[in-house]
């Protein structure tokens, strides 16, 4: 069944220039009695710019979150994701931005992100935020990204 709101799954669709510009769209979710269930993307492979130097950063992102009335339609998420390749921001502000957009597309119960970025300058620097604490009775694994040595 296709939905008319959705402009980018079963498109020619192409990354957005910049995130400011890209477009997270999300479908319904029926959320069902009991505990929320928690949903899981892994980027393992996320690029941005240094914004002072122009180089490449890189970063292995996992985002969790327990949707309430809609769900991240994943082909959005991962041209939202690769618009950050020539955008200029630091570690901290790529990753909070990323989920303050997954948060203000979706309105989750609750979600965090974890930005495990590799080395700049021998020094790996790994991001988190969350908008609180997790609902009562979830399932809420590691985020499985070990601390850095040579992550792979």
């Amino acid at each position: 069944m296709s939905d008319p709101t959705l402009t980018q799954l079963g498109q020619d669709a192409r990354p957005a220039a910049s995130p400011d510009e890209a477009r997270l769209e999300t479908v319904p979710y029926a959320r069902r009695e009991g505990p929320p269930a928690i949903v899981r993307f892994t980027a393992p492979e996320f690029t941005s710019l240094c914004p002072v130097t122009g180089q490449p950063d890189f970063a292995h992102i996992v985002i969790d979150y327990a949707p309430d009335e809609r769900l991240v339609e994943s082909k959005s998420l991962k041209l939202f994701l690769t618009s950050f390749r020539n955008h200029g921001a630091f570690h901290e502000d790529c990753t909070v931005e990323i989920a303050r957009r997954v948060v203000e597309a979706t309105r989750p119960l609750w979600l965090r992100i974890g930005g495990y970025w590799y080395p700049r300058g021998g020094i790996p620097i790994d991001v988190f935020w969350q908008t609180g604490a997790p609902p009562e009775g979830v399932f809420l694994p590691d985020q499985g990204v070990p601390p850095y040595r040579g992550r792979g």
